[in-house]
């Protein structure tokens, strides 16, 4: 199911150049099927916590498998949006990251990403009840377009939190890649706090229908 971490950027178009360049390079634990797409899911929307141990050491893996030799990363990553936390009450990637950092030691977590005001926080005056009925489709079911104009802008660093990563080399971490739009607002948003992305890393990646099995990351794949 992941024993073996793949880079899985060419499979997400926002985050390839029309050379077809990777623009941010990606590892991630597994493919988003069978097994792993189920576990995810039950621990995302049904609370099986139990899950977090062999989800959190499978992200390890991938991040092992990216870092391999840097003991100097930091590690972002991705805020929950609004609905989801909502919805949840706990942000999956958090508490993964949280787990698969336990078997990591010298590199560190930095929670400095935040959502921007109005994309995806609560505003004044919207009740709970509101902000979920107009954040519950989240982003599944939109194509690459869609999924840019949504999370354009969606993402800043915490007031304060520049010096934490200014001139800093940082992985961004999330649970699933899709089109990539958002680990590269992501990156955009450190980017302009200063930080050095060098790259990001997912626990599962989809792929379109007719790709080959993925290639194995190599050791220090970004």
């Amino acid at each position: 199911m992941t024993r073996r971490p793949f880079r899985a950027e060419a499979g997400a178009p926002a985050l390839m150049d029309v050379t077809g360049t990777p623009l941010l390079p990606v590892v991630a634990a597994g493919v988003y099927r069978d097994e792993l797409a189920q576990a995810l899911l039950s621990f995302k929307r049904h609370g099986q916590y139990q899950l977090r141990r062999c989800l959190g050491g499978a992200l390890a893996g991938a991040l092992r498998a990216a870092a391999q030799g840097d003991h100097g990363l930091l590690l972002v990553p991705v805020p929950t949006s609004t609905g989801g936390y909502l919805k949840r009450g706990f942000s999956p990637v958090h508490l993964l990251l949280k787990e698969a950092s336990r078997q990591l030691p010298g590199l560190d977590v930095a929670d400095v990403l935040d959502r921007a005001p109005g994309r995806g926080r609560l505003s004044a005056g919207v009740n709970s009840g509101q902000a979920r009925q107009r954040t519950s489709a989240g982003q599944k079911g939109l194509g690459r377009g869609a999924r840019a104009q949504r999370v354009r802008g969606s993402m800043r660093t915490r007031r304060g939190s520049r010096p934490e990563v200014a001139g800093q080399p940082v992985l961004i971490v999330d649970d699933v890649l899709t089109t990539g739009s958002t680990l590269g607002e992501a990156a955009r948003a450190l980017h302009h706090a200063g930080a050095r992305v060098r790259g990001a890393v997912v626990l599962a990646a989809t792929r379109p229908p007719d790709a080959q099995d993925p290639a194995p990351a190599p050791a220090g794949a970004v």
